[in-house]
């Protein structure tokens, strides 16, 4: 299916650049190709060890030097800039990297809340918003997106995740690559981006950062590759690789997946760049024996540029004079370096405009914050209509939770200087201004302090309507943030169920960077809502959505266990020789647990509206199509039709997703193939249509060499609002 069209360089440029390219190596020495291979950090820093300036500053001088990260400001990058152009024998521009993960000043919701929304075009606008920003400040470059998959909610950087499927990963990361660099890189508001991690990073056992990743060749391809091949489809200028390693090679040393793959097999002629000393880590890895053996098997297998660690100006000019590396392969990363710059239009404006600097969010910024944040809010239960609060029959709303009165909404990656979250208990005064609005937050975020629990439950037996927010702070998700427990930190829990038990009314709204695990108490409340780090503009999301001035249409991108203990739990998961079947519960030989209700507490692509919509069975444009058809292109079109049987306006994710019955591969149970987010008003009706090709009913087999196949037989086309759906068509491959 179509994922959008790539950023097309100008063949012109694009000559005149391999020249300038050519010309330049044929003036460097070896040391200074080797320092364009080179990434050293600024003043603060993402990782252990840590940076100098002093030796930023004196690598920039000697022309030892391509790229610096951390450095923010237009002032500071102009200074450092400077060394370098005026000050280096060669003049060669310095490239300035940044995390810009979900915002620079204007912070959006985290990946995780954005893939919510499923509509591409909220992380686009996230990535322009942020690319000018994160440009007028100097900075050229940032290592996003990130659209590691990840079946892992134990794992923190789930929150930087687009969740646990490929294709909705595979279309978020072509909207946010161009979003980052629209159609010309040079452009003063635009950024390069950077798909990371390469590869499976998220299929770290037990969810621990860092760790090891076992896959098999075709779970490696259907699952972890395809947003990686669609980001650089798209055009994406840069990739990183991975800390973990790949069925037992660290991904940093792995020719077959940097070279093979990502190189030689999608013709990506930008920049491979470590992860933070992840090059020096393959001797802790185990597989290099030193760090001069550690910088051999990096640049051979396809690193281009070393964040931090220092193995390849340290040790290369010995290495390629030994033979241990080739002067190919060297010329090839500085070439890579190089071409990087030129796109970005470095050598003609190596500098940045002070006076156009942008050093806080604009109103027009945080609109779009505001209504991305919405967009991304999921409803995951509303008994007897508890929401939207009717602001004129409320006459007490007590606002209650950790962070009711919070500014730590704006979830991992935010960054130093960026302002705080607006917190919900504002909002919902400004939103609510005929309502007696009071507050007592109960317990704190962690930890077990209850002496607020009774201020917290006289509040909500005193009110008409409860709103209780509670959830994760930032810091126990994102990288080095993992959790063995699914559960509400602290008391938080506790406090739930005392304030349920008041028999006010009470809507739960959940903060957080994972899935959580959500307990009894849910039966206890009337309406749960999950928000995410919903980022700069969080307070008034919610109080949109709590209010009804937006009618939530958000879908869980990834699945809601109802314990760890089920974990890995995701919807797409492979057919099983004995599969539990609920209408035999009491059957013991089948694939379950004893001790827990079978499958997720909410499901993928869950998510309820204020409004109500039907939609009819799907229908195929055929009902036959030949292999060597969809080969050459031919597609079989799905249209469905979708109605607001409701009284409001409201939004429905229309989600399609196929199945096959019988393959050479044992198939997931159903893959996603399509979603469109469709607004209705009350008693409207759309059409909906998808196509579906070869990309959508093949599959990659376990041939090392890369073998994509599509075989002949049935296939299933669901199409619904969840993962759960029943409404299925088939067609014939023959």
């Amino acid at each position: 299916m179509n994922q959008g069209e790539p950023t097309m360089p100008n063949p012109a440029r694009a000559d005149d650049h391999e020249t300038r390219i050519a010309d330049l190596l044929g003036r460097m020495t070896v040391e200074e190709k080797f320092g364009q291979l080179q990434q050293l950090a600024w003043a603060w820093n993402t990782g252990p060890g840590g940076g100098s300036t002093g030796a930023v500053e004196a690598a920039a001088r000697k022309g030892l030097l391509g790229s610096v990260l951390n450095v923010v400001g237009a002032a500071n990058s102009n200074a450092v800039q400077r060394i370098a152009v005026e000050e280096s024998r060669l003049g060669i521009p310095l490239v300035f990297g940044l995390d810009v993960i979900h915002g620079f000043h204007t912070t959006f919701p985290i990946p995780l809340a954005q893939a919510a929304a499923f509509d591409p075009a909220v992380t686009r606008t996230d990535g322009e918003v942020s690319a000018a920003e994160a440009r007028s400040n100097g900075v050229h470059w940032t290592f996003s997106p990130m659209v590691d998959v990840t079946h892992e909610p134990r794992w923190g950087r789930i929150a930087e995740s687009p969740g646990e499927d490929p294709y909705l990963a595979a279309r978020y990361a072509v909207a946010k690559v161009r979003g980052y660099q629209g159609d010309d890189l040079s452009a003063p508001d635009r950024v390069a981006a950077c798909a990371k991690h390469f590869v499976a990073y998220g299929g770290a056992e037990g969810g621990r950062d860092y760790n090891t990743v076992d896959v098999s060749e075709q779970r490696l391809r259907n699952l972890y590759l395809p947003p990686f091949e669609a980001a650089v489809a798209a055009g994406a200028a840069t990739v990183m690789a991975a800390f973990n390693t790949v069925s037992g090679v660290p991904a940093h040393a792995d020719p077959r997946t940097l070279t093979g793959v990502l190189k030689d097999g999608w013709g990506f002629d930008g920049v491979v760049v470590s992860d933070w000393t992840g090059v020096q880590e393959l001797i802790a890895h185990g597989s290099a024996a030193d760090e001069a053996d550690a910088g051999r098997l990096a640049l051979s297998a396809g690193v281009d540029l070393e964040m931090v660690s220092t193995t390849f100006v340290d040790h290369g000019p010995a290495l390629l004079e030994r033979g241990e590396l080739s002067q190919e392969r060297l010329d090839d990363a500085v070439a890579r370096v190089l071409r990087l710059k030129l796109r970005l239009g470095l050598f003609e404006r190596p500098y940045v405009e002070e006076s156009a600097e942008i050093t806080a969010p604009t109103a027009a910024a945080r609109a779009a914050a505001r209504e991305v944040a919405g967009r991304c809010v999921v409803l995951l239960k509303n008994d007897g209509g508890a929401l939207p609060l009717d602001g004129t029959a409320i006459g007490t709303l007590a606002v209650l939770g950790p962070f009711a009165d919070s500014g730590d909404l704006l979830g991992t990656w935010a960054l130093p200087g960026a302002p705080e979250a607006v917190p919900v208990l504002r909002s919902l005064r400004e939103a609510l201004p005929h309502a007696v609005v009071t507050h007592a937050p109960g317990v704190p975020a962690d930890g077990s302090d209850v002496s607020g629990l009774p201020e917290a439950v006289a509040t909500a037996a005193a009110a008409d309507a409860v709103v209780l927010v509670v959830g994760e702070p930032s810091e126990i998700s994102g990288e080095a943030a993992v959790r063995s427990d699914l559960g509400l930190p602290g008391r938080q829990e506790e406090l739930i169920r005392a304030v349920a038990a008041t028999g006010t009314p009470c809507v739960v709204v959940l903060v957080g960077g994972r899935p959580l695990t959500i307990g009894d108490w849910a039966d206890q409340v009337q309406a749960v809502v999950m928000a995410w780090h919903p980022g700069i503009e969080a307070g008034p999301a919610i109080a949109d959505v709590l209010t009804g001035a937006v009618v939530p249409g958000g879908k869980l991108p990834v699945t809601f266990p109802r314990t760890v203990g089920q974990v890995p739990l995701y919807y797409n998961h492979e057919r099983t020789g004995r599969p539990y079947d609920p209408a035999v519960p009491e059957e013991k030989y089948v694939s379950k647990y004893l001790d827990v209700q079978d499958g997720p507490r909410f499901p993928f692509g869950h998510g309820l509206s204020y409004t109500d919509f039907a939609l009819d069975e799907p229908t195929l444009s055929r009902e036959r199509i030949t292999v060597r058809e969809l080969l050459a292109g031919e597609t079989v079109e799905v249209t469905v039709r979708v109605r607001n049987t409701g009284e409001r306006e409201g939004e429905e994710v229309v989600q399609l997703y196929v199945q096959d019955p019988v393959a050479a591969i044992a198939q997931p149970v159903r893959r996603l193939r399509g979603f469109d987010r469709v607004r209705l008003a009350a008693g409207e009706e759309r059409t909906v249509r998808f196509t579906l090709g070869a990309d959508d009913v093949g599959f990659w087999t376990n041939d090392p060499a890369g073998v994509f196949t599509v075989e002949p037989g049935e296939i299933h086309v669901h199409t619904g609002n969840s993962s759960r759906t029943q409404a299925r068509r088939t067609f014939r491959i023959t």
